[in-house]
């Protein structure tokens, strides 16, 4: 069985021109016909795909021809190829074998893999399958031959598990970011861009900024806010009456519509906020430099000047702009303790607050629906890790910072909804149909999370409209456009440019058309944002719990029944919603005690088991 003889044969054929019978090579190979020598010749033929082919089959017999010189050239040179091919790719197995049976400390660094053009392509083909966006069939083939030569399932679950046990994905990768094709990092060009627009010192407002620097200015927010890009000051004017101001952070003192730095935040179209990282609509440079709102630093800023009647309606207002020195940056736990303690000296807070209590009544008697459920955020620490450590916060909304900053935010989108309306500017406009909900019917249920979760199961999206104010509802306000954001979100930078142009006295770069088109995207692309992030503090929750002592028990609130027992649940410590048995007679609003019996944070399951209480 030596395929050598073939090419022996071969070259007498070719040189005479002659075809032959698997008996006649037999004869030519091994100067015999037997039936043993006669098979192998058969043998030899049917494996061979180089140097003969088959002219012609009559019955059981077949004839063979040498094939011409130059294609046997050319099927040497592919089987050659084919051979070392398939060595490689062999070599590449047993690589794949050893870097898995490593320790993670010794496991080549995720960046080596893209040493070698081929490798990179396959561990490329791994990650597409691993995520199902494989771009070609050829992707997808190169996957599941390196699985099944693993020994491995052809399964997307198959792929990521490979790709962590090789070291190339952490084990706590972000799937869902991936295949969301979210961008993570600005381009060089852009960053270059924003570099350029931080060394120009030139302010196209600067003659009509009003100095605000002798204001206490409060920045209020999460504690590990990055942007920030809304602060607060008040007064009481000698009538009693209070006077608010609500500074926005002046982006458009560096961007400008059409911009490279501008189209980009607009591809984005918001900032992303994950457990694990921030990813800026803008260029960190930008968006936690120069457009942010910083601690005892000289900012640019568009403020919001409003004057409250004794009953929490506007009495007047103003839009300018201005140049601020914020304060004090306090996170939402530090401003509620200063409102507790009600120190003399920080009598500015205390009017917030009481403006903000004004402003929650009016609200109210506005036919608003007032809601208060838990916010949960996780922060995760070296997320590369395989062991990350994690840290819990849940925040009220009832807490009074909450409900300050909340209040005031949407003051400042009444006024600018006002200001839009009065001077004709496309803006958008943001309403909420008031839907038929007498809240009355919700008194039987406890006030807080319990209530707040079914108001909002019977509430109606918020609806936009660009060419003027729509009544929003649900905040009792009779327009509403969101501005205090304009770093985080495209659509309140959308309204800043509109603003801004007035100001100036020119027409806004913007018509309504325009204005619709350009939120069709954005919201789009806001909407796989919001998706991916809920995924994401879900993974870590579940993560989270997973950790926790088996033992451990945790409150529940039943906020409505799935099926007979079944009920979701608000586990409070955690401020998180799951479903579970609960005991019999247990009614919405009911606290139960519960605990995990299981968390898969990779799989999405959690099973929650309810505590018998002795």
């Amino acid at each position: 069985m030596d395929p050598s003889l073939l090419e022996y044969a071969w070259v007498e054929l070719l040189e005479k021109n002659k075809s032959v019978t698997v008996e006649e090579l037999a004869e030519i190979i091994f100067g015999s016909t037997e039936p043993l020598d006669s098979y192998t010749a058969h043998l030899l033929l049917s494996k061979d795909e180089v140097y003969f082919t088959v002219l012609e089959t009559k019955g059981s017999l077949s004839i063979y021809g040498p094939r011409p010189s130059r294609q046997v050239e050319e099927l040497i040179h592919r089987k050659l190829a084919k051979e070392a091919a398939e060595k490689e790719f062999l070599e590449f197995i047993e690589l794949l074998a050893s870097v898995k049976s490593m320790s993670l400390q010794d496991k080549p660094p995720k960046s080596s893999w893209t040493n070698d053009e081929k490798n990179w392509r396959r561990i490329e083909s791994l990650v597409a399958y691993a995520i199902d966006s494989c771009k070609s069939d050829e992707q997808r083939k190169t996957a599941g031959m390196i699985l099944k030569e693993l020994g491995l399932a052809k399964t997307s679950s198959s792929a990521v598990k490979l790709l962590i046990d090789i070291g190339y994905f952490p084990v706590h990768i972000n799937l869902d970011l991936l295949r969301s094709g979210i961008p993570t990092d600005h381009s060089e060009e852009i960053i270059s861009a924003a570099k350029s627009l931080l060394l120009d010192t030139s302010d196209p407002d600067k003659i009509d900024r009003k100095n605000l620097t002798d204001l206490k200015v409060y920045a209020i927010d999460v504690d590990e806010a990055d942007e920030l890009d809304d602060a607060l000051s008040a007064t009481k004017l000698q009538d009693g009456r209070i006077q608010v101001w609500i500074h926005v952070a002046d982006p458009t003192r560096y961007v400008q519509p059409g911009s490279i730095v501008d189209r980009e935040a607009m591809r984005r179209g918001t900032s992303v906020f994950l457990p694990t990282a921030t990813y800026s609509m803008f260029p960190e440079n930008l968006a936690m430099g120069g457009m942010s709102l910083r601690q005892g630093e000289l900012c640019n800023a568009v403020t919001v000047s409003v004057v409250l009647h004794y009953d929490g309606s506007i009495a007047e207002y103003s839009v300018f702009n201005s140049v601020i020195k914020p304060t004090y940056m306090l996170t939402y736990e530090s401003a509620s303790e200063l409102l507790h303690l009600n120190l003399q000296e920080e009598g500015e807070l205390r009017i917030l607050s009481e403006a903000a209590n004004l402003r929650s009544n009016w609200r109210r008697q506005q036919g608003a629906i007032e809601t208060s459920t838990l916010d949960t955020r996780i922060k995760v620490f070296n997320p590369e890790d395989p062991e990350p450590s994690l840290k819990l916060y849940v925040e009220n909304q009832a807490d009074p910072a909450m409900r300050l900053v909340f209040e005031m935010m949407i003051l400042c989108g009444e006024a600018i909804a006002t200001f839009g309306s009065q001077n004709d500017i496309p803006l958008p406009y943001r309403g909420q149909p008031q839907s038929d909900i007498n809240v009355s019917e919700f008194s039987h249920l406890p006030e807080g999370p319990v209530r707040s979760f079914a108001l909002v199961r019977v509430m109606r999206a918020a609806e936009i409209d660009f060419r003027k104010p729509a009544r929003h509802g649900v905040l009792g306000i009779p327009g509403y456009v969101q501005f205090t954001s304009p770093i985080r979100r495209y659509l309140d930078l959308l309204a800043h440019y509109q603003v801004k142009a007035f100001l100036r006295g020119e027409l806004p770069p913007f018509t309504a058309g325009k204005l619709e088109g350009i939120a069709a995207v954005i919201n789009e692309n806001v909407r796989t944002v919001r998706k991916l992030c809920n995924s994401s503090l879900r993974y870590w929750i579940l993560e989270y719990l997973r950790r926790q002592p088996k033992e451990k028990s945790y409150r529940a609130l039943v906020l409505r029944f799935l099926k007979d027992r079944i009920a979701a649940l608000l586990l409070v410590e955690i401020g998180f919603q799951a479903s579970a048995w609960v005991p019999v007679g247990s009614q919405i609003g009911d606290e139960v005690l519960v605990k995990v019996e299981e968390a898969h944070p990779r799989d999405d399951i959690l099973f929650l088991k309810e505590v018998v209480k002795e």
